[in-house]
């Protein structure tokens, strides 16, 4: 299979070359700092950036990619679902 990405330089701006799915919790961080998350139901979405910092997201859409930078997806405060970590 040919790659057209394969000579460029892994950024932030560059497609994701690989993902996870995401089981929200309190505890376990990400194995990888994601690059943006994939949120495939809609709901709320509480995160801990890379950062430090816990943000909530309120009313993320069904279909959303949001570009964070984040090391944990909670499991308080999140009602969203089938959340994809891309790196």
């Amino acid at each position: 299979m040919t790659d057209p990405f394969a000579n460029t330089q892994p950024s932030l701006s560059s497609p994701a070359s690989a993902g996870i799915t995401v089981t929200p919790s309190d505890t376990e961080s990400l194995s990888t700092t994601s690059r943006a998350l994939f949120v495939g139901n809609a709901g709320t979405l509480a995160v801990r950036m890379l950062s430090g910092d816990t943000l909530t997201f309120a009313g993320v859409s069904a279909g959303s990619f949001l570009p964070l930078r984040v090391t944990q997806v909670l499991s308080t405060g999140t009602s969203a679902s089938a959340i994809v970590a891309l790196f």
